[in-house]
């Protein structure tokens, strides 16, 4: 049985007065399922009926079927309800006066992955703004951060690369969840709608998503578990590189590697310090799509061997970090257009901060690195401390 409860499931059993006799519309995807794996459309629609009246979906799709990024998903209509469903990944990613006239509240039930790069907080936030200028209320169902809400990593994200994949400053591995987040905008950042969250129930900061006894539904493509999702806030600054982050296979993320890496000057490099809590196992594999496809790459797999003491953004900075020296003729940086920045390089937008990317190819060590974003997320710390659903273990 699972130890904590949704907040739609929390919902479900409790329905607060505020829906009573509104129209309701639901931003959500696949992964927006309840403990026994009906989806949300389905039990809000068993509970309120017609007022259940749009769906709304974002990037990859309502049934998280588009694969890459910048891979646009149309409007269509519900083949079970017959509602309409307003792709929030398509002409556009903010949602128009016309897309909200159905609802008077917007219900959003979205798993997210505790990294600042994943857009469904984004989307979310284009929906607050939205909701805000229509006079429209905002109810965030709360699902887990699936790495736990304790540890935060990573240096706040720099205005200048403000994007799809980072509207505020935020660290990588942020520590909130969903409905934490979706406060800290509203609160912090200026959005200021009438936004209300329905909390889980049971929840803890140290629980990681296997502890929570929910069933884990891929929230998009190259996520398919929750060992993907754990090493996802460093293994995703491969994107904005040559090197394969493993999509094409069936281990994305725990997978990267390219045909010009040698594994073993690779580890040689490798200090026990960029190794703590993970064990890298030299691997062969050959990509069925995206970079590298057909071609056998050589790399590693991520194997989590200690959560509490992993950080999958410091590991992956130091793997990028000696792999551009290691090969200076064959590593390459990705280059635009990358989720709609048709200007700035993708890793800029992906680390937040082109420095970062400088510094990592002079070599600065990581103490150094570490202590330029200490001071940034020492304030990110308090300024969350009261925006916090879960007390701190």
């Amino acid at each position: 049985m699972p130890t904590i409860k949704t907040g739609l499931e929390n919902l479900i059993d409790t329905p607060p007065d505020l829906i009573t006799d509104q129209r309701l519309g639901l931003l959500c995807n696949p992964a927006s399922v309840d403990s026994k794996l009906q989806h949300a459309r389905h039990v809000i629609h068993d509970l309120v009926g017609e007022r259940l009246t749009a769906l709304y979906a974002p990037q990859h799709g309502f049934y998280a079927e588009k694969q890459d990024n910048m891979i646009e998903s149309a409007h269509r209509s519900d083949p079970t309800l017959g509602l309409p469903i307003f792709s929030l990944y398509g002409d556009t990613r903010i949602p128009t006066e016309e897309m909200l006239a159905p609802i008077d509240i917007l219900l959003v039930d979205l798993q997210d992955v505790g990294t600042r790069v994943y857009t469904f907080i984004y989307t979310l936030s284009y929906c607050m703004e939205a909701c805000a200028r229509l006079d429209k209320k905002v109810i965030v169902l709360d699902r887990p951060n699936p790495i736990g809400g304790v540890l935060i990593e990573g240096n706040c994200l720099g205005s200048e690369y403000r994007s799809f994949v980072g509207r505020y400053p935020i660290p990588m591995r942020h520590g909130l969840t969903i409905g934490e987040i979706a406060r800290l905008f509203n609160e912090d950042f200026g959005i200021g709608c009438d936004l209300s969250v329905i909390p889980m129930l049971g929840w803890s900061r140290a629980m990681r998503f296997e502890e929570t006894g929910l069933p884990w539904v891929a929230p998009s493509p190259n996520l398919p578990t929750p060992r993907s999702v754990l090493v996802y806030p460093g293994q995703v600054i491969w994107e904005g590189t040559n090197v394969s982050e493993g999509r094409g296979t069936t281990q994305p993320f725990e997978l990267f590697g390219a045909p010009y890496l040698d594994p073993e000057a690779v580890l040689e490099q490798m200090t026990a310090a960029d190794l703590e809590g993970v064990v890298l196992r030299p691997v062969e594999f050959e990509p069925t799509a995206q970079k590298w496809a057909g071609h056998r790459c050589r790399g590693f797999q991520l194997h989590v061997s200690d959560p509490a003491a992993y950080r999958p953004y410091r590991t992956s900075l130091r793997l990028l970090q000696i792999i551009g020296a290691l090969y200076p003729n064959d590593f390459r940086w990705k280059q635009p257009p990358y989720e709609y920045e048709y200007e700035k390089r993708p890793i800029d937008l992906i680390l937040g901060d082109r420095q970062l990317r400088r510094m990592l190819g002079e070599g600065v060590s990581f103490a150094d690195l570490e202590k330029r974003w200490a001071s940034g997320l020492s304030a990110y710390r308090r300024q969350i401390e009261k925006i916090q659903i879960y007390p701190p273990d």
